[in-house]
């Protein structure tokens, strides 16, 4: 995991690139270096509204552009501050599906000066697949991540 934060260091630090692709650039390393993240995407607060809207992402395109705070996971941490790993979808009832293929999905909250402005969003086409090790590792992006935004 070091090396992959290593990687993602370099992509945010870089002069060469404006935010919006290095969010996108992000979405790729995760995609292609952890192979049970299937999906991985930026939501962030959408202006003054309580809702949220889909940023940069990589992955099968989704009807969820824009989320409600509350509804689903990624609305509920838009409202918890807190990181959400959810092992199994089904087993929730406040679930938004992106794709019948999704098992389970991790949400990192981003907060900067105290404030949630975003998150990462990750599903996984198996049950169960995230470790502590990829929460630490996301806390660390989003940490890095409101460094730039």
């Amino acid at each position: 995991m070091s090396e992959i934060k290593k990687r993602l260091s370099s992509i945010i630090e870089s002069p060469a690139h404006d935010t919006q692709v290095k969010l996108q650039k992000i979405c790729q390393l995760l995609d292609q270096e952890i192979p049970y993240f299937n999906w991985t995407g930026f939501y962030f607060k959408n202006g003054d509204k309580d809702e949220l809207i889909l940023g940069p992402y990589v992955g099968a395109p989704t009807d969820h552009t824009i989320i409600p705070y509350g509804k689903g996971i990624c609305g509920q941490v838009a409202v918890s501050n807190e990181t959400f790993v959810v092992p199994d979808v089904h087993e929730q009832d406040n679930y938004l599906s992106c794709s019948i293929d999704t098992k389970a999905e991790i949400v990192v909250p981003i907060i900067v000066d105290g404030k949630n402005i975003g998150q990462i969003d990750i599903d996984s086409h198996k049950v169960d697949p995230f470790t502590d090790e990829d929460s630490e590792m996301l806390e660390w992006l989003c940490a890095e991540v409101g460094k730039i935004l």
